[in-house]
């Protein structure tokens, strides 16, 4: 198994690390101060390639792999969290379930759009009453001769505002307990479909996190994604990959919180010395590049077997897992090795703290994670579960 990068990967990468530096990450402190993306930002994006990163490219993508979309992610959260999770989200919870189990024609139809910046997408299943219980759901799409008619409320929604594809997860057949869910594409203008609450958050601040409410919203009946009652597998599936995404999100943040903490311990100088002399400090240093290194190939590791269509749904939960918890422990010890600074605005540390945060609770809290792992490992090891 090797994980080191291609020719190609690698001039991709580096070319993206240029724009990163030339045009994401000057303007991540406005972002977050400002809690909204600059104008033009998609667009960017999906100039680089970043939008439609591992769709074919007879569907109008880039025709990358996964790792590379793993790396892409990192590389783009380095210089802003927030823009990581805008391309992240978009790719793994929208575009991946529609090139994964769309019919031809919707992937005829919204993959192109997808992948050259003209629509971003989104994924709609968390309810107020549901989170990690996603089949408790309650938002209902009832079939007529002319369509579905959705009715209820979503929210956590990611790129909320800027999404104009919703993959939306309804019940079906609510005396089915094991296939009460459907999924279904839908146009962010369809009639009976607005934006509820937009929340305020700890980080991330400039991603859209919101409410999506369906008010008597009918959609065609070839809205349907997948087969009739699969939605929760399909739902499940699209988020052992989107738990890539979370972990290389979680990366490139923890990244950015060790290059300025190199940065700051080599400038900030007590005792005639800089305190990146000192073994306390250098002993932070030394752990955060560690746990960045094991992270990373736990990642790639998770990319690599989702690419080569190997088993990746545990692999997916130990990276995520891994890299969110390491990356607020990273980031806490960047703040601390800024010392008063790093609790200060005027210093991005504070910044990569809030953001880390977030990558322990989407695509599936830490908790749900080790629940992953254990059914697997205690799965492997001959246990069944009695009672």
């Amino acid at each position: 198994m090797d994980y080191r990068l291609s020719e190609d990967q690698q001039s991709l990468l580096t070319a993206l690390g240029d724009f990163c530096r030339e045009q994401i990450a000057p303007l991540a402190e406005r972002r977050d101060h400002e809690g909204r993306f600059e104008e033009g930002l998609v667009a960017s994006l999906a100039e680089m390639g970043l939008m439609g990163l591992y769709v074919p490219t007879e569907y109008g993508g880039a025709g990358m792999d996964v790792v590379t979309y793993a790396c892409a992610v990192e590389e783009l959260s380095r210089a802003c969290g927030a823009t990581g999770i805008l391309m992240s989200a978009h790719h793994s919870l929208c575009v991946d379930p529609i090139l994964r189990f769309g019919s031809e024609a919707q992937k005829r139809r919204y993959l192109p759009m997808l992948s050259n910046g003209a629509a971003v997408g989104c994924f709609s299943l968390t309810e107020p009453g549901s989170g990690s219980d996603a089949g408790a759901a309650r938002c209902a799409a009832v079939e007529r001769p002319d369509g579905w008619l959705i009715n209820g409320t979503k929210c956590f929604v990611t790129n909320g505002v800027e999404a104009k594809v919703v993959v939306l997860f309804a019940v079906t057949d609510p005396d089915n307990p094991r296939h009460r869910l459907s999924a279904f594409i839908v146009d962010k203008d369809a009639p009976g479909l607005r934006v509820g609450k937009i929340e305020k958050k700890m980080g991330i601040r400039a991603s859209s996190t919101t409410e999506l409410v369906f008010e008597n919203c009918l959609v065609p009946r070839d809205a349907l994604l997948g087969e009739r009652g699969r939605g929760l597998r399909i739902a499940l599936s699209t988020l052992d990959g989107g738990r890539i995404g979370v972990g290389a999100q979680a990366l490139g943040i923890a990244q950015a919180a060790l290059d300025a903490a190199l940065s700051y311990t080599q400038t900030r100088h007590q005792f005639n010395q800089p305190i990146s002399n000192f073994q306390a400090i250098q002993w932070k240093l030394a752990d955060m590049a560690t746990a960045l290194a094991a992270g990373r190939l736990l990642v790639r590791r998770a990319a690599w077997n989702k690419h080569s269509g190997r088993p990746y749904e545990t692999e997916a939960a130990m990276a995520k897992l891994f890299a969110s918890e390491m990356s607020s422990r990273v980031t806490n010890m960047a703040v601390q090795c800024f010392g008063g600074y790093g609790y200060i605005c005027d210093y991005p540390a504070e910044r990569f703290l809030r953001d880390a945060k977030i990558t322990e609770l989407y695509e599936g809290t830490s908790e749900i994670q080790r629940l992953v792992i254990a059914r697997r490992i205690l799965s492997e090891s001959g246990w069944v579960a009695r009672g």
